[in-house]
């Protein structure tokens, strides 16, 4: 029999066994140490433009005196913002404060080089989600923020671990409560799935026995954390930093 007819057959053949062979474009290719690398994650626009003064004041403080080598870095919103005995809470350990308050988390997407990754620190801390749910923004997409911000750090730095903060139950946002703990909880199944990422949870602590946010937890505004608050999440977060 003539070869010739055969031929576009046989192309076809291999053609199909070369596109079976080759990967999928949607499937993330492996990393050395066996996890999967993270995909880019696209994130909506920064929620402020605000955040731009905030950087040019981190850009100041670095000229002025120079961050501490391989430091836990603490970022995120107010609550870290106004954690401001950081280095008292946490004697002798390398930290860097670089909290913006009224933040949320794709904002620290947005500014994680300038926030963290820069600093090519020894961890990441992060508290935020808590002014996202406020703004109406749902438990969905706070845990697609945080995966964009885990992505986001893992593009650079693919092995510092990175621990959420979980989202605060406070007085002033007490109905939020069921907004904020479901969002905890889609965080903390995520970060069970991921190379080097904790949840810490600061939140279930902070509940009386009827279930509701501790009042006296809190400064005049309910919403912010006094000394109390802020020594009950030193005792939580310290074993992280060991």
């Amino acid at each position: 029999m003539p070869l010739r007819p055969l031929l576009p057959g046989f192309l076809i053949l291999l053609l199909t066994l070369s596109c079976a062979s080759a990967p999928h474009p949607a499937t993330a290719p492996s990393s050395t140490n066996g996890v999967a690398a993270e995909a880019a994650v696209q994130v909506d626009p920064p929620s402020s433009s605000e955040w731009a003064t905030d950087m040019a004041r981190f850009d100041a403080k670095d000229a002025a005196s120079k961050p501490p080598r391989e430091a836990f870095v603490f970022t995120g919103s107010s609550s870290v913002r106004m954690w401001d005995t950081l280095a008292t809470d946490f004697p002798g350990k390398p930290l860097l404060n670089r909290g913006f308050g009224g933040s949320q988390l794709r904002d620290s997407v947005h500014y994680a080089q300038q926030i963290a990754v820069r600093y090519q620190p020894r961890m990441i801390l992060i508290y935020a989600g808590d002014n996202d749910i406020n703004a109406g923004r749902s438990p969905q997409q706070v845990l697609h923020d945080f995966r964009a911000f885990v992505a986001r750090v893992r593009r650079d730095l693919p092995d510092t671990p990175i621990a959420f903060l979980a989202i605060k139950p406070s007085p002033s946002r007490a109905q939020q409560l069921p907004k904020q703990q479901q969002a905890n909880a889609l965080v903390r199944a995520e970060a069970t799935r991921l190379h080097k990422v904790e949840f810490i949870d600061v939140a279930t602590p902070m509940l009386g026995a009827d279930g509701q946010p501790r009042a006296e937890l809190f400064i005049e505004d309910q919403l912010h954390m006094n000394r109390a608050g802020y020594q009950l999440w030193r005792g939580i977060v310290a074993p992280y930093l060991d």
